[in-house]
Formats: C-alpha cells, structure tokens, sequence
C-alpha cells in the first residue's frame, strides 16, 4: 500500500462506524465525497485488498513498445556507445524518429548495467564564511554590465569594490567595458580615498590572473608564470589576491549588484543622467548615502589600511622591457621617447631599459632604477591597455640587466663583444633554377671544364 493509500483504512472505519461524515472523510483524504461512498462498498465488499489501485502489479497502459526498447537498447550498446543521455535521446528523436525520453533512456541504460558518462555528484556542502575581522583586511571587487543608464545613454560596465567587514563601498567607477584601466582607476581611487587593503578577493579575469597555459623559458626555470600586469600592480603594493572559484564564494559584492541594479539605476534616472561622465561624477555621493545606510557597524578590531607608497602613481603602470636603438630611442606601441645623453655624453644604445606606461599616459624611462627620461600623455582620451601579454617582450631583452647596466658597462660591452641580434623568424629555402646566382655559377663551371679541356687536348 501507497503513502497516500495508507490512511484510506481508518478513515473508512471511522466513517462506516459514524464518527465522521462522509464529507469529513473527503476532505482528509482529499477526493471527492462519492468516491468514499465507492471505497466504502469495496472496503465491506473485499476488505483491505479492495482499496489498492486497479492496476497494481500490471504493466503501464504508457510504457514504450517492446520493439522500441529493443532498437533503443541494439543503438546504446552499438551505434552510440558512450553517448551521455540526453545526446543519445536527441540522436534518437532526430535520426531514428523514437518516441524516447530522457528518463525512459536513462532507466534503460541502467536495465543494461551501463554506467553513466558523468555520474551524478551530490550537491557539495559550503559552509558560510565569516566576516573578515578588520575593515581593509578583505576587499572584494567585481564588474557589473548592465544597462545604468537605461535608454538615455550608452550601455556599460561598473566597477566596484566593498569591503568585506564593514559591507561599506570604498570604490565605483564607470566603464565602457571591463578592463585594465578601469580596474587600475579603481585601485587608484581606493588607495586615495581610503588606502591599501591587505587581500583583494575577485574572479579569474585575465586582468587579475594568468589563464593561458604557455610557459616561456625564464618562467620554467623560475617554477612559475609571471603576473599580469594588474598582478605586477599588486605584488609591487604588497597586496595579495585571492581568485574566487564560484560567484557565491563573493557573494558579498555578488548581492551588492542587485542592489545598484534597483537603486543607483532609479537615482541616475532622477538626475537624468545621460552620459558615463556625469554618472562618474555623482558616484561619490551615491556612495556615501549608500554607507549611511547600509554599512555594518565598525569591526571590534581597529582598520588595517595601508596608506600607499609615495610612488603610489608610479607603479600603477603597465611595464616594457626596452632595448635602446642606436639613435637613443625607444619605443611602446609607436611612441618613441627620444633619450638625451647619458653621464659624460655617453650613448644608452644596446640598454635594456625599463619604460612604464602611466594611468595617466605619461611615459617614464628608468635605467637601473634612476629616471632617465619622461614624456607627456598623449591626450585627455587615453586608455591604459596592455601592449604585450606577460613576457612577451623578453625576446628583445639581452643579458645585461636594467638593474646592473651603466651607460659607461654598456660602452664597454660594445668594445669588447658585438651587439646581439633579435632572433630572426626566417627560414632557409633553396633559390629557383632559375635564380642569377645559378645562372653564373653554372657558366662559371662550364668555362672552367672547357678550359680545363683544351689543356688536356
């Protein structure tokens, strides 16, 4: 007997018995008030065995057709070997024109004793994870694309970062897209605003993490790949980072998006906000009500903000390795930053030197940690973008070092060693018959067998 057959007995005793009403049996049992009169005729007729189903025991009047089951199972263990369930039903439905479910494949792959392709794992348990203990201990941060400004504007992307402790926002910026620049703005504006947190918690963006598998040769002797350029930002700043494997491993700037999804859209609306300009510039006062608001309460433990470094808009750069030309110039995405002389009129050709990009676009040239030359930005439309992948400049660096090279080493070097060469792409191939060079070779060889001849003759 069924869960929902098993109180049919009593209730039909109490009903034959006149304790409850026919009515009263119904509603408990949830069917209408004939269908317990019939119950009740085939309780006093047959007893208990009376109330079970009909059908019972026989086979479903929906099941498939043998013939069906037969040409399914022949395709499983043949044909289609190895496909998961819902690829064969498909195959099934398409190719042969089965009338096949899922559930009715999956039930006859298990009649066979077929395993399946991707067995079912339970749901894995996650246990909530506490606040961190101090306000700038913990910084997650995040990108949000959404239509802000609904249809008065372009479509874009918001930057955020929230502190973990406190659930205060610390820092929002708009974007067309998420990028490094926006992410360097931001991390900007955090250490100006507030200062340098100890963690930074995000996704797995290639701004933030490495997710290509090549490996150059300096990376395989050092055991480990070299940082993006926003990870470069951060070892310099001595902030770590934690890459989350889920959304709900952030679930904190994760819900932090609903809410600006509903409220800071409406409050751009009221403005009339039309541009990302204007919304940048009422994010600081968005903030701030939004911290009035909806701020936790100071952490027991005092702030641990880090207050950053005096070349703070220095490191906040993306990083070239340069070889200088003969002419005393170097180059980053065509712009050639000319070099004045070095001590004592000494030329900086064949020096690696290090040329870093600004947030702001300027262009600074160091060599062995001393500046050697900057220029200005290129324009007030300028986009910090990275011009090479982590290391793809290597190929142009030499031995020597920016680090321990002096214009006067480097002199030197030149006197003593020839400049090396870039490795060179080009590949051998063997000239056509007919090439010139052949064409004289052949008739040098020709007059000398025929010289050679008349000697003999």
């Amino acid at each position: 007997m069924s869960r929902k057959e098993a109180p049919r007995p009593g209730l039909l005793k109490a009903a034959l018995a006149g304790r409850i009403t026919n009515q009263e049996a119904a509603t408990a049992l949830g069917i209408s008030r004939r269908q317990v009169q019939r119950l009740k005729r085939r309780w006093q007729a047959g007893g208990l065995a009376a109330l079970l189903h009909g059908l019972r025991g026989r086979p479903s009047n929906r099941r498939l057709p043998a013939p069906v089951r037969r040409q399914a199972a022949t395709l499983l263990q043949t044909t289609y070997a190895g496909f998961n369930d819902v690829h064969l039903t498909e195959k099934l439905r398409e190719l042969h024109e089965l009338p096949i479910s899922r559930p009715s494949v999956r039930r006859l792959r298990q009649a066979l004793g077929i395993p399946a392709q991707r067995p079912r794992r339970p749901p894995k348990h996650r246990s909530r994870r506490a606040r961190a203990d101090a306000v700038g201990r913990l910084v997650q941060l995040d990108g949000s694309p959404f239509a802000w400004l609904e249809d008065r504007g372009p479509g874009g992307t918001l930057l955020g970062a929230i502190d973990d402790a406190s659930g205060q926002i610390v820092a929002l910026w708009f974007r067309p897209e998420e990028d490094l620049h926006g992410y360097a703005v931001l991390l900007n504006q955090l250490g100006r605003t507030h200062g340098l947190p100890l963690t930074l918690y995000g996704d797995r963006l290639n701004v933030f993490v490495r997710n290509d598998v090549h490996w150059t040769r300096d990376e395989q002797l050092a055991g480990a790949q070299s940082p993006t350029h926003f990870g470069r930002m951060l070892q310099e700043l001595g902030i770590g980072y934690i890459a989350a494997g889920s959304p709900q491993a952030k679930g904190r700037i994760e819900r932090l998006w609903a809410t600006l999804q509903d409220r800071l859209v409406k409050e751009l609306r009221l403005r009339r906000v039309a541009t990302l300009a204007a919304a940048n510039a009422y994010l600081p006062i968005f903030i701030t009500d939004y911290n009035r608001r909806f701020a936790a309460g100071a952490a027991t433990l005092p702030a641990v903000w880090r207050k950053p470094p005096r070349e703070f808009a220095r490191v906040l750069s993306c990083r070239y390795a340069r070889v200088v030309a003969r002419d005393n110039t170097v180059t980053v995405s065509g712009r050639v930053v000319q070099l004045p002389p070095g001590p004592r009129g000494r030329s900086w050709a064949g020096l690696t030197v290090d040329v870093r990009e600004l947030l702001d676009g300027r262009l600074l040239v160091f060599a062995a940690d001393t500046l050697v030359t900057q220029q200005p930005p290129p324009g007030p439309g300028f986009i910090l973008k990275p011009r090479s992948g982590p290391g793809g400049d290597r190929r142009r660096r030499q031995h020597l070092t920016a680090s321990t090279a002096t214009p006067q080493l480097v002199q030197d070097r030149r006197s003593t060693t020839s400049r090396p060469s870039t490795p060179s792409a080009k590949t051998h191939s063997r000239p056509a018959a007919d090439h010139p060079w052949l064409r004289s070779l052949r008739r040098h060889v020709a007059l000398k067998a025929l010289r050679t001849a008349q000697r003999r003759g």
